[in-house]
């Protein structure tokens, strides 16, 4: 019998498209030095029992269309992002920097669900004795939790389908690699396979399997991106350059809300959960300052309140500076454009800098109104009262659009003191707020003449 040939291929890291041959952009999704080299050859059939198991074709209303009871991790804001707690056959994946505490969160959730459920972990970029001196240091209950030092999927396949455990960790599936592909651990072909592997397994065998992720120097997550489409969940752990807080953000979620948060607070006994996190990023300072103001953006299922803050500054030479930190840059630009076509204030020899305070990153269109008042506030060296709220969305030409849970985010509003709000005149109260002064507006103009009447 002939020997079957092993063929190269070139994968995109990005989309996970394949080519004949090397080149500098992916003719599918138009990235740049994206492209990396893979053997593709025969795989051999893993010799786990699951393998040879077929589904049997249904009709779709003979499925029972019941709802999984899902497994709470105890950790609240771990929930959240889930949509609820864990679904059982889900493939759950997490990424984030090094040092954003990836494996301190999951080691801190493992030993909570390992003292009532039968739960795996298996790490496979440490020993068993740092593990266990990491659990000893965060004080958390060493008994129940069952470990293994693993990088085969072959054999931590064995060990699921003998102990049948309920949550499975693998830290990372970059280290995992199975015993029939032909390139080194982490490579696209193997984060490809491996990952396919134990999503297959989690889906026969109901077991929850959470995979690590590593992450690029460009912040994105390392491997094929077919990865992300592969898995059930796809969460970021967040971890801003000097702050002590995380934040845990849903990117994909079958099984819940989209763009959902859940906020951490690094100590020296793990991750603590922030039950409020509206006071924590509204911090601001005990002086009045020009250029902030407050708004409320939409988080998945809740309001979040954070300060933006901009700063105005004559054009020292050259090209005048948009930049903006947790915002969209080019919208940015768009709003300064709107304001002098439609208010006749231009900008065009000023730099102009915005900001969202604590490395919150606002990817709604809900602070539109609030960063542009808050440029002229900078512009104009005028302190806008501490107790307002601004937020809407800004068209291109002028008017004030309406946006998502406008009721929710101002009784959110309410709720941490503030007196007067600036808003979209479709998402005024239908019942007057106590203590809080609303004022809805339907285009530009008219939310520069309530400023310029408080």
């Amino acid at each position: 019998m002939a020997k079957a040939k092993t063929k190269t291929a070139y994968v995109c890291s990005e989309c996970g498209a394949e080519h004949a041959k090397w080149q500098g952009q992916c003719n599918s999704c138009s990235a740049w030095n994206t492209l990396s080299r893979v053997s593709i050859g025969p795989i051999k059939e893993p010799r786990v029992g699951f393998a040879g198991a077929t589904a049997a074709i249904k009709k779709l209303n003979q499925v029972e269309a019941q709802e999984a009871q899902r497994i709470g991790t105890s950790f609240a804001e771990f929930d959240r992002v889930l949509g609820g707690g864990l679904v059982p056959g889900s493939v759950v994946l997490i990424g984030g920097d090094p040092g954003a505490g990836k494996s301190t969160l999951l080691l801190q959730v493992c030993t909570q669900l390992a003292q009532n459920r039968s739960v795996l972990y298996v790490t496979g970029e440490e020993s068993l004795q740092q593990l266990a001196l990491r659990a000893k240091r965060l004080q958390l209950p060493l008994d129940g939790l069952d470990v293994a030092s693993e990088t085969r999927a072959e054999v931590i396949a064995a060990h699921i389908e003998t102990n049948k455990p309920d949550v499975v960790v693998l830290d990372s599936v970059q280290v995992m690699q199975m015993e029939g592909i032909d390139s080194t651990p982490g490579s696209v072909t193997q984060v490809r396979e491996t990952a396919g592997f134990f999503t297959r397994l989690a889906k026969l065998t109901d077991t929850v399997i959470i995979l690590v992720g590593h992450i690029t120097k460009e912040g994105g997550l390392a491997g094929p991106k077919v990865l992300e489409h592969m898995i059930d969940c796809f969460m970021m752990l967040d971890s801003p350059a000097g702050s002590r807080y995380r934040t845990l953000r849903g990117h994909k979620n079958r099984f819940g809300a989209v763009n959902e948060l859940g906020v951490f607070a690094m100590s020296d006994l793990g991750m603590k959960e922030v039950a409020n996190p509206s006071a924590i990023f509204l911090q601001r300072g005990e002086v009045d300052s020009p250029g902030s103001v407050a708004t409320v953006t939409w988080e998945g299922t809740r309001p979040l309140l954070v300060e933006l803050q901009a700063l105005v500054d004559e054009l020292a030479g050259g090209y005048p500076k948009r930049v903006a930190v947790g915002l969209d840059q080019q919208r940015l630009a768009m709003h300064l454009a709107v304001l002098h076509r439609h208010c006749g204030i231009t900008l065009a020899d000023q730099d102009v800098f915005a900001n969202v305070v604590g490395g919150v990153r606002i990817a709604e269109t809900g602070a539109d109104l609030a960063i542009l008042l808050a440029v002229l506030s900078s512009f104009r060296d005028r302190v806008l009262p501490r107790d307002l709220l601004v937020f809407g969305e800004l068209g291109l030409t002028g008017e004030i659009r309406p946006v998502a849970n406008g009721q929710e985010r101002l009784r959110e509003a309410a709720k941490h003191g503030f007196k007067r709000a600036i808003v979209p005149f479709a998402n005024r109260p239908q019942e007057r707020l106590p203590n809080m002064a609303v004022h809805g507006v339907k285009n530009l103009s008219s939310a520069l003449e309530v400023v310029a009447a408080l």
